[in-house]
Protein backbone atom coordinates (compact mmCIF):
# COMPACT_ATOMS: atom_id res chain seq x y z
CA UNK A 1 0.00 0.00 0.00
CA UNK A 2 1.14 3.43 -0.86
CA UNK A 3 2.01 5.94 1.48
CA UNK A 4 -0.60 8.96 1.06
CA UNK A 5 0.28 12.37 1.91
CA UNK A 6 -2.93 13.86 2.40
CA UNK A 7 -1.96 17.34 3.31
CA UNK A 8 -0.22 17.60 0.12
CA UNK A 9 -2.87 16.22 -2.05
CA UNK A 10 -5.31 18.70 -0.39
CA UNK A 11 -3.19 21.56 -1.09
CA UNK A 12 -2.24 20.45 -4.96
CA UNK A 13 -6.45 20.29 -5.05
CA UNK A 14 -6.72 23.78 -3.19
CA UNK A 15 -4.54 24.97 -6.20
CA UNK A 16 -5.96 23.41 -8.79
CA UNK A 17 -9.27 25.35 -7.89
CA UNK A 18 -7.51 28.57 -8.71
CA UNK A 19 -8.04 27.28 -12.81
CA UNK A 20 -11.53 26.82 -12.54
CA UNK A 21 -14.09 28.26 -14.47
CA UNK A 22 -17.07 29.02 -12.57
CA UNK A 23 -18.75 32.49 -13.89
CA UNK A 24 -22.42 30.93 -12.66
CA UNK A 25 -22.07 29.50 -9.50
CA UNK A 26 -18.56 31.28 -8.15
CA UNK A 27 -17.72 27.53 -6.51
CA UNK A 28 -14.00 26.47 -7.75
CA UNK A 29 -13.68 23.24 -7.32
CA UNK A 30 -10.32 21.95 -7.18
CA UNK A 31 -9.57 17.44 -7.24
CA UNK A 32 -6.23 15.81 -6.85
CA UNK A 33 -5.56 12.37 -7.44
CA UNK A 34 -2.56 10.05 -6.28
CA UNK A 35 -2.29 7.32 -9.01
CA UNK A 36 -0.08 3.96 -8.42
CA UNK A 37 2.92 5.11 -9.60
CA UNK A 38 3.14 8.37 -7.47
CA UNK A 39 2.38 10.93 -10.01
CA UNK A 40 -0.67 13.63 -9.17
CA UNK A 41 -2.88 14.23 -11.34
CA UNK A 42 -5.07 17.59 -11.43
CA UNK A 43 -8.45 18.85 -12.26
CA UNK A 44 -10.96 21.65 -11.95
CA UNK A 45 -14.50 22.14 -12.63
CA UNK A 46 -15.47 24.05 -15.99
CA UNK A 47 -19.08 25.31 -16.14
CA UNK A 48 -21.35 26.13 -19.21
CA UNK A 49 -23.82 28.80 -19.82
CA UNK A 50 -26.07 25.44 -20.29
CA UNK A 51 -25.66 24.31 -17.02
CA UNK A 52 -26.10 20.56 -17.64
CA UNK A 53 -23.13 21.18 -20.03
CA UNK A 54 -20.67 21.90 -16.96
CA UNK A 55 -17.91 19.42 -16.09
CA UNK A 56 -17.43 18.83 -12.48
CA UNK A 57 -12.86 18.94 -11.16
CA UNK A 58 -13.23 14.81 -11.16
CA UNK A 59 -13.85 14.48 -15.10
CA UNK A 60 -11.04 16.89 -16.05
CA UNK A 61 -8.88 14.77 -13.74
CA UNK A 62 -10.02 11.58 -15.46
CA UNK A 63 -9.01 13.23 -18.90
CA UNK A 64 -5.56 14.29 -17.75
CA UNK A 65 -5.21 11.36 -15.93
CA UNK A 66 -5.41 8.84 -19.28
CA UNK A 67 -3.73 11.44 -20.96
CA UNK A 68 -0.84 11.44 -18.82
CA UNK A 69 -0.42 7.71 -19.22
CA UNK A 70 -2.80 6.17 -17.43
CA UNK A 71 -3.21 4.22 -14.29
CA UNK A 72 -5.12 3.63 -11.28
CA UNK A 73 -6.23 6.55 -8.60
CA UNK A 74 -4.71 5.67 -5.05
CA UNK A 75 -6.30 8.73 -3.28
CA UNK A 76 -8.15 11.88 -4.08
CA UNK A 77 -8.75 15.26 -2.36
CA UNK A 78 -11.22 17.78 -3.58
CA UNK A 79 -11.44 21.24 -2.12
CA UNK A 80 -12.75 24.52 -3.05
CA UNK A 81 -10.60 27.19 -3.72
CA UNK A 82 -10.65 28.71 -0.11
CA UNK A 83 -9.50 25.41 1.13
CA UNK A 84 -12.59 23.65 2.29
CA UNK A 85 -13.29 19.82 1.65
CA UNK A 86 -16.27 19.11 -0.66
CA UNK A 87 -17.48 16.00 -1.68
CA UNK A 88 -17.67 14.54 -5.18
CA UNK A 89 -20.87 14.31 -6.94
CA UNK A 90 -22.85 10.83 -7.21
CA UNK A 91 -21.76 10.49 -11.13
CA UNK A 92 -18.14 11.62 -10.10
CA UNK A 93 -18.34 8.77 -7.87
CA UNK A 94 -18.47 6.76 -10.09
CA UNK A 95 -15.85 8.02 -12.20
CA UNK A 96 -13.56 7.40 -9.22
CA UNK A 97 -14.76 3.95 -8.92
CA UNK A 98 -14.07 3.16 -12.48
CA UNK A 99 -10.56 4.71 -12.27
CA UNK A 100 -9.43 3.48 -8.79
CA UNK A 101 -11.87 0.99 -7.71
CA UNK A 102 -13.05 0.01 -4.40
CA UNK A 103 -9.67 0.58 -2.37
CA UNK A 104 -9.19 4.28 -3.70
CA UNK A 105 -9.25 6.38 -1.16
CA UNK A 106 -11.22 9.67 -0.71
CA UNK A 107 -11.00 12.45 1.59
CA UNK A 108 -14.24 12.60 3.45
CA UNK A 109 -16.01 14.95 6.25
CA UNK A 110 -15.98 11.22 7.73
CA UNK A 111 -12.44 11.24 7.25
CA UNK A 112 -10.62 9.02 4.85
CA UNK A 113 -12.59 6.30 3.50
CA UNK A 114 -12.56 3.97 0.97
CA UNK A 115 -14.66 4.07 -2.19
CA UNK A 116 -16.30 1.05 -1.50
CA UNK A 117 -17.65 3.10 1.70
CA UNK A 118 -18.37 6.24 -0.60
CA UNK A 119 -19.53 4.57 -2.96
CA UNK A 120 -21.25 1.22 -1.58
CA UNK A 121 -22.55 -1.80 -3.85
CA UNK A 122 -21.11 0.42 -6.96
CA UNK A 123 -21.57 -0.65 -10.45
CA UNK A 124 -18.78 -1.83 -12.26
CA UNK A 125 -16.95 -3.67 -15.37
CA UNK A 126 -17.75 -6.56 -13.15
CA UNK A 127 -21.19 -6.09 -13.69
CA UNK A 128 -21.13 -6.09 -17.57
CA UNK A 129 -22.49 -9.25 -19.01
CA UNK A 130 -19.00 -11.22 -20.45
Amino acid sequence: MMTVDWEALRASAVQAAKSAYAPYSGLHVGVAGLVDDGRVVLGCNVENASYGLGLCAECTMAGQLRLSGGGRLVAVACRSGEGELLMPCGRCRQILFELGGPDCEVDTPRGVLPMSDVLPDAFGPTDLPS
